[in-house]
């Protein structure tokens, strides 16, 4: 098995470690909780606002698309949901603390670049044989993680889906981040 393909039907579940370190050595400061909740919300954002675009064909474990989405965030940047992630996790790192912030950071950090850096290549790979040329002009003019500051102009004028079906469709990711800061908040607690 392609160790890209693990990581992409398992994305959903791979940050459970890293989840669990992060509750395991929290320890709340409020100097950074305001950053923290800044970047969470910023990070939610960019996730509702891709998802919109993309629909629940995001919640898929099968690599590919049944079109190619380019409106909306994806005129910016090829993958603001992953960008999104970076965002939330980074928040619920600096809301959570720990004796060594930017070690605890830099491991987020890290841990989501490597697993990224291989989902994206796996996909790239699979979009580029799903819709050739097409895909290939928007390699050519949509950064893959750093966004460009104006939008792209193409053909895809899709519009977004409702906010309360968006809603639905990221209902998971705010349960678990409901769930971290609540275990958060107990082992603070408790322990």
């Amino acid at each position: 098995m392609d160790i890209r393909n693990f990581f992409f039907k398992n994305r959903s579940y791979t940050p459970i470690p890293l989840a669990i370190l992060i509750i395991y050595y929290s320890n709340p400061a409020f100097a950074i909780m305001g950053v923290g909740l800044t970047c969470l919300v910023l990070g939610e954002f960019i996730r509702f606002w891709a998802v919109s675009y993309a629909g629940g064909i995001t919640r898929t474990i099968k690599v590919g698309a049944p079109a190619l989405c380019s409106s909306g965030p994806f005129t910016h940047v090829r993958n603001p949901l992953y960008i999104g992630n970076l965002f939330l996790f980074s928040g619920v790192v600096l809301i959570a603390g720990a004796p060594n912030i930017w070690c605890m950071l830099s491991i987020t950090w890290i841990f989501f670049l490597i697993q990224y850096a291989l989902i994206i290549s796996l996909e790239e790979e699979t979009l580029v044989g799903l819709f050739g040329e097409s895909y290939e002009t928007y390699l050519q003019n949509v950064p893959r993680l750093l966004p460009r500051l104006t939008t792209w102009q193409n053909n895809d004028n899709r519009s977004t889906m409702t906010f309360i079906k968006t809603l639905k469709t990221e209902k998971r990711t705010l349960q678990n981040i409901i769930l971290i800061l609540l275990c958060i908040i107990l082992r603070q607690q408790f322990v």
